[in-house]
């Protein structure tokens, strides 16, 4: 049996549509030591496919980070599979805030370097050496705490269109960016409490271990990060201390907390929190669209986009040869509309 997907994604979108199942968007990572992971890699694939499971896992020397989206019918399949695994068994499980099912359309298991890069290269590093975990009490409680700093470990990006409140940015490009940024940021405030948090738990449980490799003490991190806050937040009828959106790395590119709106279109300034790819596929800027600039700009983000966009579909393959996408595909927060 392949190991890869070898059908286009045109064809795969529709088979998507054409479900008449829901599905279920899940998150979960684990840190772990895996000996061979191109061997676990290729098992998980097998596994994960076979249960009909689209979406996104890398694996590592390190363990593993995912985010997928499974047939409700396989779900309790699905959890036995990972729960089999020894480093995965009763592995936590972030269910998705507001899921329509149509997260992922393929299925992708990538060996990486790290399931989370870092720029970490000093060898007496110890992830094993890692913050206290927060519930969604115990955050409500912490945070309402005079000295306690928190620290939202997203890029800035998603802090825009949502974040917890009184939480500062730490204002970078990538997460490699930020660590070195934080323990700069809050060299003067070790002595207070210091609480991470991030989308799902990953980004915030390694900076929790690299604030105390820094000499931070009262270093936290909130448990399966935003989601599973939220989650637990509603089932046990607690205040929900984040605003806005929570911004997801897949095609639905963002899920509702509140109903505050705390960021404006890039092209008009309206308040706005929605998300949007440029349509022009040699730009794919990713970006904040109003719905009357959506219709102006034909979802792009420049009129310049909009006229490329416009063009036959051999004139725009014409027009990207030789573009470096790497500039192109740009999120940066230096780059402008």
């Amino acid at each position: 049996m392949a190991l890869h997907n070898r059908v286009s994604a045109t064809e795969l979108k529709q088979r998507l549509a054409q479900e008449t199942f829901k599905r279920v968007t899940i998150s979960f990572y684990q840190y772990a030591k895996i000996a061979d992971p191109k061997a676990f890699r290729d098992q998980l694939y097998l596994t994960l496919n076979n249960l009909g499971t689209f979406g996104r896992v890398y694996v590592a020397a390190e363990g593993i980070n995912a985010q997928v989206s499974v047939p409700e019918h396989n779900f309790e399949a699905f959890k036995e599979a990972l729960y089999a695994i020894d480093f995965l068994n009763g592995v936590r499980l972030n269910i998705a805030v507001d899921d329509d099912g149509k997260s992922f359309y393929v299925l992708k298991v990538k060996v990486r370097e790290k399931i989370v890069a870092d720029g970490i290269d000093d060898p007496t590093f110890d992830m094993s050496n890692r913050g206290k975990y927060l519930d969604a009490q115990a955050f409500n409680e912490l945070s309402g705490n005079p000295d306690t700093v928190i620290v939202d470990m997203r890029n800035h990006y998603e802090y825009e269109v949502g974040h917890f409140e009184g939480a500062i940015e730490v204002p970078s490009d990538t997460f490699r960016e930020q660590l070195p940024m934080a323990v700069e940021m809050l060299a003067d405030q070790k002595d207070k409490n210091i609480i991470m948090y991030c989308t799902g738990g990953i980004r915030c449980e390694k900076a929790s271990a690299y604030m105390l490799h820094h000499g931070f003490k009262n270093v936290f991190h909130l448990e399966g990060g935003i989601i599973e806050y939220t989650n637990k937040a509603k089932k046990e009828g607690l205040p929900i201390k984040f605003k806005g959106k929570n911004f997801v790395f897949d095609d639905r590119l963002g899920e509702r907390i509140s109903d505050d709106i705390i960021s404006h279109c890039h092209q008009c300034g309206e308040p706005c929190d929605t998300h949007v790819n440029c349509a022009n596929d040699g730009c794919h800027l990713l970006f904040i669209q109003c719905d009357k600039c959506r219709e102006k700009y034909n979802s792009c983000c420049s009129e310049e986009c909009k006229n490329i966009h416009a063009l036959p579909l051999e004139e725009q393959i014409e027009l990207r040869k030789g573009v470096v996408k790497g500039i192109q595909f740009n999120k940066s927060r230096h780059r402008h509309l």
